[in-house]
């Protein structure tokens, strides 16, 4: 019989059950602890009726008994949904239909928003504040700990969601198998060990936060200063005596503007910044303060981390480095654009943490898998004569700002749903804060006045805030080029200077 794949059952494999784990606000938990309490949640979770491949879906803050919730879920062969909790009722709804999970574990601050988008659907909802307090743990509290349920490489741990061109979120299942070979192709490319101490200042509905740096880091058997959001202070506060931070751009441009950031902190010895596009002068900047040069990385939630700057060797400032180990990455259909130096072409990838088909969609599985399993990324670059991935653009628009992404598409949608508009277009500009800002034009109807400051507050009603774009303007006509399609990137260039002062 085939050995059974569950990442938890990995994951204490490879720990130490005294060792140090994880410590928020003053409270701290062993792995052994930490471990015997994941059982108990999947002892309660089995308790309540859930069967294996059950969705979970999880919508709360940050705390560990949230992280612990995950390891819960896959221990007991459930399907881990998290959701941030900034969505609002009508993203809500979509994803229960979507997902159709089975259990809905939620703070109990939205309780009422959940009820509404379930519109009647018969699924048990239990509460879980931001201190790790709820219905849910009283529940798994009383419970006896469950065995790992045994499980196969491709058997779904977790289920996502990533926006697509059409405006409808994709969900994104990701296996176990998936997950582990990612976090042991991390350990070795940034030498992750029993020594080190995280900062952890992510939130984890997202993949940095949940699967990048806490799989890794457990499968390191690392200690985790697991704070409950980011906040200049408390980081600056939580390096004393690290060793690793994980973040992105943003934070590393928000902790530039902080006096006390020097080198201060000697025991620091890896910053690594992803889920959006790092500029030079941050890293440089960065490097000159405090003596490090920020490692950099590639990577999406359909396929894990894909490349990464050395740990030992040159970090270049705007590449994302080099294929991890079990991850082929190529550029296919390039070619030396009007003006360019470098043949740009699609990246490709393919190993075992890519996702294999989307939840339920065929044909955009199709679209984006050739027959030998390459995927098609949807970012536009270039390897150097060094090997190094530079990403110089994104072929499905995506704007990432502060870390998230975020589709035009699904934002226009909802523009152009507005009386006064009559079209528009949304792209991201550079902001020296957030990495890209969104930013929305639009051609007003005829005889129509369009007022921003009240677009942008009925926006709020339907899109989570970090979509909102952070400044409409109004246009007589959006430029098209001879095929009709509206030229993004000339609109990009128009705007790029809009938040240049920060």
């Amino acid at each position: 019989m085939a050995a059974n794949a569950n990442l938890v059952a990995a994951l204490e494999g490879a720990s130490s059950p005294e060792r140090p784990f994880i410590e928020s606000s003053g409270v701290a938990a062993t792995y052994g602890d930490a471990f015997a309490h994941v059982r108990k949640i999947a002892g309660g979770l089995k308790a309540l009726g859930l069967e294996p491949g059950d969705r979970v879906t999880a919508i709360g803050h940050k705390s560990v008994e949230q992280f612990l919730l995950y390891l819960g879920c896959l221990a007991g062969g459930y399907v881990y949904h998290p959701i941030n909790p900034a969505y609002t009722t009508a993203e809500f709804a979509y994803f229960f239909e979507n997902a159709e999970p089975s259990l809905i574990v939620a703070d109990p601050a939205l309780s009422d928003s959940v009820g509404e988008a379930l519109d009647g659907r018969a699924v048990e909802v239990l509460s879980l504040d931001a201190n790790g307090r709820g219905s849910a743990t009283e529940r798994w509290s009383s419970t006896a700990e469950s065995a790992y349920a045994e499980v196969g490489p491709a058997d779904f741990g977790a289920l996502l969601y990533s926006s697509g061109t059409t405006g409808k979120p994709k969900g994104i299942p990701i296996s176990h198998g998936a997950l582990l070979a990612n976090a042991k192709a991390l350990v070795s490319s940034w030498g992750l060990q029993a020594a080190d101490v995280l900062v952890h200042a992510l939130p984890i509905y997202h993949v940095h936060g949940l699967f990048i740096s806490m799989n890794s880091c457990m499968l390191a058997n690392t200690q985790v200063r697991f704070l409950p959001k980011f906040d200049v202070e408390l980081v600056l506060d939580a390096l004393a005596g690290a060793t690793v931070m994980m973040g992105v751009p943003t934070y590393y441009s928000r902790l530039l503007n902080a006096p006390r950031l020097s080198r201060e902190a000697p025991g620091m010895r890896l910053f690594v910044s992803g889920s959006a596009p790092l500029t030079t002068p941050v890293f440089e900047a960065f490097e000159r303060l405090t003596g490090h040069a920020i490692l950099e990385r590639y990577g999406m939630t359909e396929t894990g981390i894909i490349t990464s700057n050395p740990l030992n060797g040159e970090r270049k400032a705007g590449t994302v480095g080099q294929p991890l180990a079990g991850v082929e990455v190529r550029v296919t259909n390039a070619s030396v654009e009007e003006g360019g130096t470098q043949p740009v072409g699609d990246i490709e990838v393919r190993g075992a943490s890519v996702f294999g088909a989307y939840w339920r969609l065929e044909d955009p599985t199709r679209d984006d898998f050739d027959d030998e399993r390459w995927f098609k990324t949807g970012d536009q670059g270039y390897f150097d004569a060094d090997n190094y991935l530079h990403i110089v653009g994104r072929a499905k628009d995506m704007v990432i700002t502060g870390g998230l992404n975020v589709y035009p598409k699904e934002v226009e949608v909802v523009l152009d749903a507005l009386p006064a508009v009559s079209e528009s277009a949304v792209f991201g500009v550079p902001h020296a804060d957030f990495g890209e800002a969104v930013v929305g034009v639009v051609v007003a109807g005829a005889g129509e006045h369009f007022e921003e400051a009240a677009a942008i507050k009925t926006l709020k009603s339907s899109l989570a805030n970090y979509k909102i774009p952070k400044r409409l303007l109004v246009v007589d006509e959006l430029p098209r080029n001879a095929m009709g399609k509206v030229e993004k990137a000339k609109l990009r260039g128009l705007h790029q200077g809009l938040f240049a002062a920060g």
